[in-house]
């Protein structure tokens, strides 16, 4: 049973596409011209979109990519930043807080988020892919946090948080501070990325994968997804104590269950989510 308010979801979304294929959403950039910037829109549409998600009940995984030659080039400077430089302060905070909560919805969406990273991955395009669960890369993809190369913070929309947590306080300071790109291999080496596939086979390992977290079993990928980014900031006793509570409640899953009886039965498992 899902809780909901009686406003329906949003079937379509104007500044991005969404299909939805058996449970697995894929979310796709369409402004190709542009190298996928974004707009004031998109961010406000994928806030709303990873809030919404868990709620449908009809999406299991998602994949993001881009069209043409990048996966997302950050903000678009004629759009945005053109405007930003109009802006109060208020304004500014405002705009601040929406583009964060893009990140934050993304890490508390309990759903896996692959990032499937085809070229140019730069400023809010490479935090996007930051917040992203797995991220499989073309191999001419570079990831460039440029934040600080417009005379602003390295960290923003969260960076500064989840950077150094994936590939530790110096790559994450060298990174962040410096502006400069990060290869697709060098970002498999350091953990930022989880593997480089050929350009033509991109989508089909991405969606692949997502496949694979769609019909397994989902309620204890979302439990590992969710403990993870609980426990950044816990103690190791508050750790332990809300992983030994999450693992008892999962114990008493159809999914467990199921596993002990195909276990017996030398089956494959038939995972439910429930």
């Amino acid at each position: 049973m899902t809780f909901r308010a009686s406003a329906a979801f949003t079937d379509d979304w104007e500044h991005f596409d969404v299909s939805l294929d058996d449970r697995v959403a894929t979310i796709t950039f369409q402004r190709p011209d542009k190298l996928n910037a974004l707009t004031f829109d998109v961010y406000a549409d994928l806030r709303d979109l990873f809030r919404e998600a868990p709620l449908r009940g009809d999406i299991d995984a998602i994949v993001m990519t881009g069209e043409g030659r990048g996966f997302c080039s950050g903000g678009d400077v004629g759009e945005i930043i053109g405007e930003l430089v109009k802006f109060d302060p208020k304004q500014l905070l405002e705009f601040t807080h929406m583009t964060g909560a893009v990140i934050q919805n993304m890490r508390e969406c309990p759903i896996p988020i692959i990032a499937a990273i085809n070229g140019t991955v730069a400023g809010a395009g490479a935090v996007i892919a930051l917040a992203s669960d797995f991220r499989i890369c073309v191999p001419h993809a570079k990831f460039r946090f440029l934040f600080t190369n417009v005379g602003l913070s390295g960290g923003d929309m969260g960076s500064a948080y989840l950077l150094p947590r994936l590939v530790g306080q110096g790559r994450a300071t060298e990174i962040l501070m410096l502006g400069d790109a990060v290869t697709a291999d060098d970002a498999v080496q350091i953990g930022l990325a989880n593997r480089v596939v050929a350009p033509t086979e991109l989508l089909e390992e991405s969606t692949a994968l997502a496949r694979r977290l769609a019909d397994g079993p989902r309620l204890a990928y979302q439990a590992t997804k969710l403990l993870i980014s609980r426990e950044a900031d816990m103690s190791l006793p508050a750790a332990i104590e809300l992983e030994a509570m999450t693992q008892a409640l999962l114990m008493r899953t159809d999914d467990h269950a199921e596993f002990h009886r195909a276990f017996g039965a030398s089956e494959a498992p038939n995972w439910t989510g429930r």
